[in-house]
């Protein structure tokens, strides 16, 4: 029997200092409660609240600290308790504004979410940039309540608010030659000062086959806890697909792009024998460095079981059906 690497050290995945470490406006956060519905009335609100970081949506208040209000379960959610608006928005990977967990949200205010447009082209029929503005005009917005996992073995609760990739691809018409869709985050240093250090090739690309893109669950995100999404969880524009290790969840989207061939990704590119293309999670498959069979939830102490699929096999393992996901990993 193969022996499974040691759990990850703590010290290489969270450092509690930062963790345990709070920016001060934080305490004043809005946490969010309300319906679908009432999410969704926030359109236009949050065309009209361009900085990122603190406007609220519309929707029925909470006290500061007090947790979301209960609301009818929707159809993508799960049912566990999410994680605290505290949490989601200072416990970050966003290389771009610094390599420490607490530094995206302390050095993310240099991003400015609008004026934003994104590049959708490659192969579809209808060509386009769209301001960020308008693409969010094109559909009503969704609150979906998903988990999240990261490659580090940590994860999170995390109510999202957004809108499917589907219809956004469908809109634009792809062409029979679409077989993936690359994504790519804003290159600019002054911005994002991170990318003047090279930890990885900037700008960041991430990339999904054409089926995966399409699939109910993946959604492009504009908002988190019914507020405006900050700049260090991804402003204005993020992908979250809740089955695949966190890293696939690009930033700062700015293109998007059909491809008939397998578009190259950042991290597969930095490290192929540790980061694969499909990042599907999968307690089986070890990072080379750790087990990926437990996890750390943010805000409790105690590890867990990690989910094939994180949770979602019964929506998505048919997408894989006859792939050695050892292999393709």
């Amino acid at each position: 029997m193969r022996q499974k690497p040691p759990e990850p050290p703590s010290s290489e995945i969270t450092s509690e200092s930062l963790y345990l470490r709070r920016r001060e406006f934080l305490k004043s956060a809005v946490l969010f409660g309300g319906t679908a519905t009432g999410v969704g009335g926030g359109l236009q609100l949050l065309s009209d609240r361009p900085t990122g970081g603190g406007a609220s949506l519309p929707v029925a208040p909470a006290a500061p600290g007090e947790a979301p209000k209960k609301r009818a379960r929707g159809p993508y959610d799960t049912d566990e308790k999410p994680t605290s608006y505290d949490d989601v928005t200072t416990y970050n990977n966003f290389y771009e504004f610094g390599l420490d967990k607490g530094e995206p949200a302390e050095n993310a205010h240099t991003l400015k979410p609008r004026p934003w447009t994104v590049v959708i082209d490659g192969e579809v029929h209808k060509p386009q940039r769209v301001d960020m503005d308008t693409l969010q005009s094109w559909f009503p917005l969704e609150d979906r309540i998903y988990r999240m996992r990261c490659v580090e073995a940590w994860s999170m609760v995390i109510p999202w608010m957004g809108f499917s990739l589907a219809g956004l691809l469908r809109r634009v018409e792809p062409t029979g030659k679409a077989k993936y869709v690359a994504f790519t985050t804003l290159k600019d240093p002054v911005q994002m000062p991170g990318q003047k250090y090279p930890v990885l090739e900037w700008p960041y690309i991430e990339g999904l086959r054409l089926d995966e893109a399409l699939h109910p669950l993946t959604m492009l995100a504009v908002g988190l806890y019914g507020r405006v999404l900050p700049n260090q969880n991804g402003a204005p524009l993020r992908l979250v697909v809740p089955w695949k290790y966190g890293f696939k969840g690009i930033k700062s989207i700015v293109r998007i792009t059909l491809t008939e061939k397998q578009p190259p990704t950042s991290w597969n590119r930095s490290n192929p024998g540790e980061y694969g293309f499909f990042a599907n999670v999968n307690p089986e498959v070890a990072h080379p460095r750790w087990s990926q069979a437990s996890e750390r939830r943010i805000g409790e102490i105690r590890r867990r079981p990690t989910l094939p699929f994180n949770g979602y096999a019964e929506q998505v393992a048919s997408l894989y059906a006859g792939m050695d996901l050892r292999k393709s990993f």
